[in-house]
């Protein structure tokens, strides 16, 4: 079940809850030259998915496989897409801090290839 909090507002003298603005961090990558996918595919299912979704600062941890270009038949410029749902930026900052998620960092870099961090956050 997604944990979500709620922002409580107060605006002239009513209390109201929202949703606060979700920050999504997406991870564009290819595997590194010699390194295979089942390899990789392995170690992101034992280690990798479940590490990161336990962190109190994720609310969802996905890891995606690239398959095409929609109308192309051109390959795709990443062959990994990750997609964090986050309960806050900082937090996972945090969290990264950790020795065991520095050893999962570091077991990353190994498969990853020049991985693009991209910070996004929801329009709505």
């Amino acid at each position: 079940m997604a944990r979500r909090s709620f922002l409580a507002l107060k605006l002239s003298g009513q209390i109201y809850l929202t949703e606060p603005l979700v920050t999504v961090l997406v991870v564009l990558f290819n595997l590194k030259a010699g390194v295979k996918r089942d390899d990789y595919e392995a170690w992101a299912k034992a280690v990798d998915l479940p590490t990161v979704n336990a962190l109190a600062s994720v609310d969802r941890f996905r890891v995606l496989q690239c398959q095409s270009v929609l109308g192309s038949e051109a390959p795709p410029p990443y062959q990994y897409v990750e997609i964090l749902d986050l309960h806050s930026l900082p937090a996972l900052f945090d969290d990264i801090g950790t020795p065991l998620m520095q050893k999962v960092a570091s077991e990353f870099r190994a498969f990853a290839e020049a991985p693009v961090f991209i910070v996004t956050e929801s329009l709505t």
